[in-house]
């Protein structure tokens, strides 16, 4: 889990190095546009940018395509809150819920059956856990293997344009495993 800016965090599935270059480009050109238009850039057209940059590594021989797929969350003030998936040939798409990874169909497939919309977030923090639980090859999920980031509005500020990046902290980590682990998790 990554911050790309304020209000922009990315999930990383595939090879870390190529993950690491494509996030500092995407937290340049980010910090460009702010400083250019002087407001934070749109969540669809950094996930473009970062798209057009992975799409032409797969157009010349000789140049070997970026083996990463992101999951980008976060909130814009035209779109509000946004949800995309990209896929190491460039392509990407916006989603509700979706997941990346080893696993992700048997991800989707549980997400596509359990998410609602109207969820609270402490009920989709138990269900992102229901979810890696049931897809993850050992058999008890432990917090020091788990990374979980919310992008969410800020409560301590009256305004609806005021987003923030979280990590999840190792008590909250704790106890949501520890749910996962009894099978405790309701999701409402």
């Amino acid at each position: 889990m990554c911050k790309l800016d304020d209000h922009v965090a990315v999930a990383v599935a595939g090879i870390n190095s190529d993950a690491n270059l494509l996030i500092n480009s995407a937290r340049l050109f980010a910090q460009r546009y702010a400083a250019g238009y002087s407001e934070p850039v749109p969540i669809e057209q950094l996930v473009h940018h970062l798209c057009d940059q992975k799409q032409g590594y797969t157009q010349f021989g000789g140049l070997r395509p970026f083996g990463v797929s992101f999951l980008f969350a976060g909130w814009d003030k035209s779109s509000g809150f946004q949800l995309y998936q990209s896929d190491p040939s460039g392509n990407y798409a916006g989603w509700t819920a979706t997941a990346i990874g080893a696993n992700n169909q048997a991800a989707q497939a549980i997400l596509k059956s359990e998410y609602a919309p109207s969820m609270s977030l402490n009920a989709a923090r138990k269900l992102a856990l229901k979810v890696l639980k049931q897809t993850m090859d050992s058999t008890i999920l432990m917090p020091e293997k788990v990374e979980m980031c919310e992008v969410a509005r800020a409560h301590e500020v009256p305004s609806e344009q005021h987003i923030r990046f979280r990590m999840a902290s190792d008590k909250e980590l704790e106890e949501l495993c520890g749910l996962a682990n009894s099978a405790t998790l309701p999701t409402s």
